[in-house]
């Protein structure tokens, strides 16, 4: 396997866990969406209504303690921050919000690792 940029290793894992979130049954609504304050990797919505604002992590390995350790409480918050943002622009009505985390792990096994966490906050 070649060796990807950062960018195109963020690429592939956001791509990845699109398909995941397809598969899934959501729908996306945006993704890299960008404010002033930061951005927010994928926006869905769940046949239930809820709106998931999903946070991808992507790596190659498990230095810096995988990806898991990545999504702390400030970046927890700093989500919470941006979806309140990207909903007060929103016309539509939601049932429910929630953060997921889709982890990544690309290059130990010979398919991607998948691992979703939901309901983080």
């Amino acid at each position: 396997m070649t060796t990807l940029t950062r960018n195109q290793l963020g690429a592939l894992g956001e791509q990845l866990a699109v398909e995941h979130l397809l598969a899934q049954g959501l729908q996306i609504l945006a993704r890299n969406w960008r404010c002033r304050y930061g951005e927010l990797d994928v926006i869905a919505t769940a046949p239930d209504r809820t709106v998931v604002f999903v946070e991808v992590k992507t790596r190659t390995g498990d230095g810096f303690g995988g990806w898991e350790y990545a999504v702390t409480p400030a970046k927890v918050r700093r989500i919470r921050r941006l979806a309140g943002l990207w909903l007060a622009g929103q016309d539509e009505r939601w049932a429910a919000i929630r953060i997921d985390v889709i982890g990544i792990r690309i290059g130990r096994q010979r398919t991607p690792e998948i691992t979703h966490l939901r309901a983080v906050d």
